[in-house]
């Protein structure tokens, strides 16, 4: 079949003015906020959207951000009363009533000698809010998947018994996988890392856990079924600045971020096979994410697992070329485009979760039409705090965390450096410390595991004070060290931080 050629990729919003302002208390009245799209877009959703969907990951997204968002304008209320006779009652009632919790009396009492210790009182708040966070996901599951158990079936029946995917760590891909692409999360196996450069000698292991388990436990599915392990890799790029907001990591290349991802995929398919031969093989997936409009760009494989690096299916162009068709037509041309767009004959099971991920995607344009018109507002960097370590399963908002996917602070330097410098530049340069959550996942089943995590936690707390003792020793570097049982659905358990004085019952 002849391949058509792939449409160059476009944005989705005008180009000047790049940022634009963020409407002040866009959800106060728990309604969603629905803004007018781009001129030359049309004003129904298109038939493919979930607009129910749309609906509720916004209020999410809102609730969570503003509850980050709260932080500094508190602290600012209570800097400007700090010398009122009854001020730690009226600051108690303050954060009580905007930020959900206490704050930490010894700081409340002593500022009628001194000024408020601003910077620790901020990573006091980030950190409560961080376990709020955690505590509000496991108890109400805002992001559970109306199907993950259809979702699971449909993927063992496109040929996949494991999806691993590989994001940038930038925080305006942590939604990558709740959002951008819909994919339940119970189906995915998420690991960033800067650039997207996963570690193939790490991601290897995994593959031996994941085919150990299929022959001794049958999950997800017996050993001789004919399915395979499924690794995918998602760079990102600006669509609206593409030589500034592109990924930090390839210097806002984004031709370099896909061919680095690209090579990074063929690393590890060559391990696999050099160790377990070809019939180990494992099939391959580059994806490109536009972090100003959501939009997704796809690489189709053919057989072979061949690309080409130049060519890719825009989910912007398809969502035009479909909008004017029935819900069932547009599927069909979705699937018929992805056919047709590989370098040559393509798996039919890969065409099917495309067409299936580019349909999720249609509703991500809309959800970014509707409520951010067009475009997103904060066009670069605007993480809240940085993650650590192994865990963070309820992190899945745009621009909340960077995270740093490490076992240890030396072979996670590069990802830890990026996320210092984007932090220099959103905290430090205000004056704001830079709050880091360390967290370290166990499984609750082995004995000894909680214990285990903790002291691991600790060394690389201690590591990250080494690391950046210049800010450490300035007060503007605030680690807290938590825990969690991924065998069990409960939240993130606080173990201690850096804040020194002796809280009321918190850190």
């Amino acid at each position: 079949m002849p391949r058509r050629p792939a449409l160059p990729p476009r944005s989705l919003a005008p180009t000047a003015p790049r940022r634009r302002p963020t409407p002040a208390d866009a959800a106060a009245s728990g309604q969603p906020l629905r803004r007018p799209g781009p001129a030359g877009w049309p004003r129904d959703r298109h038939p493919l959207t979930d607009g129910a969907a749309n609906d509720l990951l916004q209020r999410y997204d809102e609730r969570t951000k503003q509850a980050f968002d709260r932080i500094v304008p508190v602290l600012k209320e209570l800097s400007a009363q700090q010398h009122e006779p009854d001020f730690v009652a009226r600051a108690q009632a303050i954060a009580v009533r905007e930020l959900g919790f206490q704050l930490p009396l010894p700081l409340l009492e002593n500022a009628w000698v001194t000024q408020l210790d601003m910077r620790t009182l901020f990573a006091w708040c980030v950190f409560e809010t961080y376990q709020q966070v955690s505590t509000g996901f496991f108890r109400d599951h805002p992001l559970a998947a109306r199907d993950s158990d259809g979702f699971q079936q449909f993927l063992l029946d496109c040929g996949f018994h494991l999806l691993d995917i590989t994001p940038c760590a930038d925080g305006r891909l942590a939604h990558a996988i709740a959002y951008a692409l819909r994919i339940p999360t119970s189906c995915v196996r998420r690991r960033p890392h800067a650039g997207a450069l996963f570690d193939v000698e790490n991601t290897v292991d995994r593959w031996v856990k994941t085919e150990h388990r299929r022959y001794r436990e049958a999950v997800p599915n017996e050993a001789h079924a004919p399915t395979r392990y499924l690794k995918v890799v998602v760079y990102h790029f600006s669509s609206l600045d593409p030589g500034h907001e592109g990924c930090a990591a390839h210097g806002s290349d984004d031709a370099a971020a896909r061919r680095a991802g690209m090579d990074r995929l063929e690393a590890f398919r060559q391990a696999v096979e050099n160790s377990f031969c070809c019939g180990a093989s494992v099939d391959l997936l580059l994806l490109g994410l536009d972090t100003d409009t959501d939009t997704l760009r796809v690489h189709v494989p053919d057989r072979d697992g061949r690309v080409e690096l130049d060519q890719w299916l825009d989910a912007a162009e398809l969502y035009g070329a479909t909008s004017g068709l029935s819900a069932d037509a547009a599927r069909a041309a979705l699937l018929e485009r992805v056919t047709a767009a590989a370098p040559g004959p393509v798996d039919g099971g890969m065409a099917r979760l495309l067409a299936r991920l580019i349909e999720h995607n249609i509703s991500q344009i809309d959800y970014v039409r509707w409520f951010h018109g067009g475009a997103y507002s904060d066009a670069g960097h605007a993480e809240r705090f940085i993650g650590v370590g192994i865990g963070f399963k309820e992190i899945h908002l745009r621009n909340l965390t960077y995270f740093a996917h490490l076992d240890t602070v030396e072979e996670g330097a590069d990802d830890l450096d990026v996320g210092i410098r984007i932090f220099r530049g959103l905290n430090v340069s205000r004056g704001l410390p830079i709050p880091v959550v360390v967290r370290f996942d166990y499984r609750g089943t082995v004995p000894g595991a909680r214990e285990r995590a903790i002291e691991h936690g600790e060394r690389v707390m201690e590591a990250l004070r080494l690391r950046y003792a210049d800010l450490a020793s300035m007060g503007l570097l605030f680690l807290l060290l938590s825990v969690r049982d991924r065998d069990r659905d409960i939240p993130a358990e606080t173990v201690r931080s850096t804040i020194t004085f002796a809280p009321t019952g918190g850190h």
